[in-house]
């Protein structure tokens, strides 16, 4: 009798529990360093990997460009499980917990006399500034947009998010611009900008875009893996691993110089960028 009623509790003890995935299928874009790569070597493919190993799962990958309607043609038709790497909340997936915060950031060469800026410094209207472009309507990224609403246009360059995928890391172009002095200030998403500037032979400088809480423009997102809407159990499990294996993708992203940013806290709490 003893032995039927432990058998009994141990049984709904793990009715609710979900079972783990032994195989987990990734979509990534092939040609997109710092983030994803055929070769795996883009920061969110050793997350991914990292995720993998804490689940005892096997990883294969999808490779897709994440470009227009990626969602759709790849996590809506069940192509995949999950796509590492996308904004919290976006639309069309469910997102898991944020793994990491970063900031668009103002890319200059370190010798120019262009510390500190802001959106609304002066300085800015005699300069050549470049920009993430991803189109010519509304879907433009924060800072082309927040640019253009200060008058800045004449002196502004765009520079496709898309780029030209015959060629590497297409997005990488416009701190190649910055570096070979074609342009004196680029406006980038920060880690594509702290990877890049990085491993530049011209040393650059990254300040984090202020003021970053315009509600219209925000300059700051959190990053989460986003998975079909309806994979609940899913979300639980990727979930309970981002949290434990938060230290160490803190040690991955900086070893990418991805520009970290702390939320900010009521009291004011000291906002970071690496």
């Amino acid at each position: 009798m003893r032995l039927l009623v432990a058998t009994l509790l141990l049984s709904l003890a793990t009715a609710g529990a979900a079972e783990l995935p032994h195989h987990l299928i990734v979509c990534a874009d092939p040609n997109n360093l710092p983030f994803s790569n055929r070769a795996r070597q883009g920061f969110e493919n050793k997350i991914v990997d990292l995720v993998a190993k804490d689940l005892g799962a096997q990883i294969s990958y999808v490779w897709w460009a994440q470009r227009r309607g990626y969602v759709r043609s790849t996590l809506g038709e069940a192509k995949c499980d999950l796509w590492p790497g996308v904004a919290t909340g976006v639309d069309r997936m469910a997102t898991t917990r944020p793994y990491y915060r970063s900031t668009y950031v103002f890319v200059t060469r370190a010798g120019a006399p262009l510390n500190h800026l802001t959106l609304d410094d002066p300085r800015l209207k005699g300069v050549s500034i470049g920009v993430q472009m991803i189109g010519n309507n509304a879907m433009n990224t924060p800072p082309a947009h927040a640019i253009a609403n200060r008058g800045m246009i004449d002196n502004v360059r765009g520079y496709m998010v898309y780029g030209d995928y015959s060629r590497p890391n297409p997005p990488s172009t416009i701190i190649t611009a910055v570096a070979k002095n074609e342009i004196d200030v680029a406006l980038v998403w920060g880690p594509l900008a702290g990877y890049f500037a990085h491993r530049s032979a011209m040393p650059l400088r990254i300040d984090a875009v202020t003021p970053a809480a315009d509600p219209r423009w925000p300059m700051v997102f959190d990053i989460s893996m986003g998975v079909r809407r309806n994979d609940r159990a899913l979300i639980e499990q990727l979930n309970a691993v981002l949290e434990r294996e938060s230290p160490a993708i803190k040690v991955i992203l900086d070893a990418y110089h991805v520009p970290l940013e702390t939320r900010l806290l009521p009291d004011g709490a000291q906002r970071r960028v690496n």
